[in-house]
């Protein structure tokens, strides 16, 4: 049985947290949370931090899970909707600009 926590609709591209997302990928929780501390994508890292603590809140509210064995499983970022905005160009054109948004999905999973 594992911690299932998603974030919805956060507000960077999917393809810049896959990035990070890599970096902690089947390691322990604490260790984890060592790697995204003195990562350079800091607010990702914070976004990241905050669903691997809420995870943890949920396992030491359960008292099913050893806190010291969990594992970062499965994390993911899936595309979210994407906003659509219009930058004004030279002689009245208008150029799109695609801010993209991500679901991120973090899974906490004993070792």
């Amino acid at each position: 049985m594992a911690i299932t926590v998603k974030n919805n609709r956060v507000g960077i591209a999917p393809r810049k947290v896959r990035q990070v997302c890599d970096l902690i990928r089947n390691r322990k929780a604490s260790e984890a949370l060592r790697i995204l501390r003195f990562c350079e994508k800091k607010e990702i890292s914070i976004v990241l931090t905050k669903l691997i603590n809420s995870g943890l809140a949920i396992a030491a509210d359960s008292e099913k899970y050893d806190l010291d064995n969990l594992v970062v499983g499965t994390i993911f970022a899936d595309e979210g909707p994407t906003l659509k905005r219009i930058q004004p160009r030279a002689q009245g054109r208008a150029f799109r600009i695609r801010k993209r948004t991500s679901y991120i999905t973090v899974e906490l999973k004993e070792a």
